[in-house]
């Protein structure tokens, strides 16, 4: 089935989707105002006609973006995005579709291991889709069919959405642990205490205990955690090197608005806790990391 399909946002994941889509279906793009692939009418005619609208964007443009569009989306549309992060209300994307969509549009989140380079290079990526609608998987079955991205139903969508998120945080420790070569067993190490605590901040969420064990979490924290170019993975290494003058990332951002906003309670998670004390006090970073080893080797209690 052709489907036509509007693209918000150009930047690489944007790159990446039309990559996916524009030999199947119909893909029109819009960025910075403007529609850049299709005719030249408004984003809110191309909305009027779209299919699937698929917001490739950073999650804080998603709720004004979302609000303009809402009275011109066609009837029987699916919104889908793939933005992991917090927006400055401290909200996923999901909660963003929640508040302006709910009762009226169905809407999704597509997470999982999606590296754009190597969906653009002809590589499978993989990811979970949740949707409002479960029907509406057809619609997303029929979105990437024959496609590299190899995409299953899943559920529990506010659980893949703080698993995919949090992970960023939890990657950072990877870069981390690199950088002061605490060896690959510590590895093994990070990547169960990381899922243990996101099950755990899942099911405080109200979410299943075992959705961290999936594309959004378990699948992405792997790619992200261990890739030598990820992001995430050489902060936590500049932390290390004590190059501190542009600590930012979607990691550092979901620190920052995790603890402003009480998301939950972050001193109950070790490892979480470690991560945000050396993000926010990098130069206590040496001195954290020992008391985090002496914890698990039970020569003190829960470093806070």
């Amino acid at each position: 089935m052709k489907l036509r399909v509007l693209i918000l946002g150009y930047g690489e994941m944007g790159h990446a989707m039309e990559y996916l889509l524009a030999v199947r279906h119909d893909v029109r793009i819009w960025n910075m105002g403007e529609v850049l692939k299709g005719s030249h009418r408004t984003l809110e005619e191309e909305v009027a006609e779209a299919q699937v609208v698929l917001f490739c964007l950073p999650v804080n443009p998603h709720f004004e973006i979302a609000s303009r569009i809402e009275p011109h989306l066609a009837a029987g549309s699916v919104c889908l995005s793939i933005a992991k992060g917090l927006d400055e209300s401290g909200r996923t994307a999901a909660q963003v579709f929640d508040r302006v969509f709910a009762g009226r549009h169905h809407y999704g989140v597509i997470y999982g291991p999606m590296i754009s380079e190597e969906i653009r290079a002809g590589r499978h990526g993989f990811a979970d889709a949740v949707l409002s609608d479960a029907a509406d998987f057809e619609v997303v079955h029929s979105l990437f069919r024959g496609s590299t991205l190899v995409c299953q139903q899943a559920s529990d969508m506010h659980g893949r959405s703080w698993s995919v998120i949090l992970k960023n945080v939890y990657a950072i420790m990877f870069g981390v642990a690199d950088e002061l070569d605490l060896g690959k067993n510590m590895r093994g190490h990070l990547m169960v205490a990381a899922i243990a605590e996101l099950s755990g901040i899942v099911q405080a969420f109200g979410g299943q205990a075992h959705t961290p064990y999936s594309y959004a979490g378990l699948g992405d924290l792997m790619t992200t955690g261990t890739s030598e170019d990820s992001h995430h993975h050489e902060l936590g290494r500049q932390l290390v090197r004590g190059e501190w003058s542009d600590i930012s990332g979607e990691g550092v951002h979901t620190l920052r608005m995790v603890e402003k906003f009480h998301v939950f309670d972050w001193h109950a998670y070790p490892l979480f806790s470690l991560a945000h004390d050396v993000v926010s006090h990098p130069e206590t970073l040496p001195e954290r990391v020992e008391e985090y080893l002496k914890f698990l080797r039970g020569m003190e209690s829960c470093p806070i």
